[in-house]
């Protein structure tokens, strides 16, 4: 007996990833620059610290993230912010190769998960996909052979 394929699901569940992933990272943001939810260790975030551009890049990547748009270079950045935050933030605080010890799990687990929607693309529940479709072949060909 054979299984039914499972390939269908998999641009779904990418969709799902990314956008359950861009909402959690989203309340890491708004912590950190709105105070919602309010988290006592931000009330005296400075908006020009490295606190403060991380909380900008966490919101505001994020939205984009949850939406789907410029989907795979956001991502990169996230995840290169998120590999920052854990060797800079928690790292330094125990056993760099024991994230559970350090705080510091959610940091590389978002890291790598950014990293993993960089290299997949958003999903076919994103504007990119949405973006994507409204072109023509023609033009995507004309757009390739143009861009730098």
């Amino acid at each position: 007996m054979t299984l039914p394929s499972t390939d269908r699901l998999v641009p779904p569940a990418l969709s799902v990833l990314r956008i359950v992933s861009a909402y959690l990272l989203i309340q890491h943001g708004s912590a950190k620059l709105f105070a919602v939810p309010h988290v006592a260790f931000f009330d005296n975030l400075q908006l020009f610290s490295l606190l403060g551009a991380a909380g900008i890049l966490e919101f505001f990547g994020g939205l984009l993230l949850l939406v789907g748009l410029f989907t795979r270079p956001v991502a990169f950045v996230l995840s290169g912010l998120l590999a920052f935050a854990y060797f800079l933030g928690h790292a330094p605080k125990g056993n760099v190769l024991v994230p559970f010890l350090n705080q510091g799990e959610s940091a590389v687990l978002f890291s790598f998960v950014f990293l993993f929607i960089a290299a997949a693309g958003a999903g076919p529940w994103s504007v990119d996909a949405w973006l994507r479709g409204r072109a023509k072949p023609e033009e995507l060909k004309v757009r390739a052979a143009t861009a730098p």
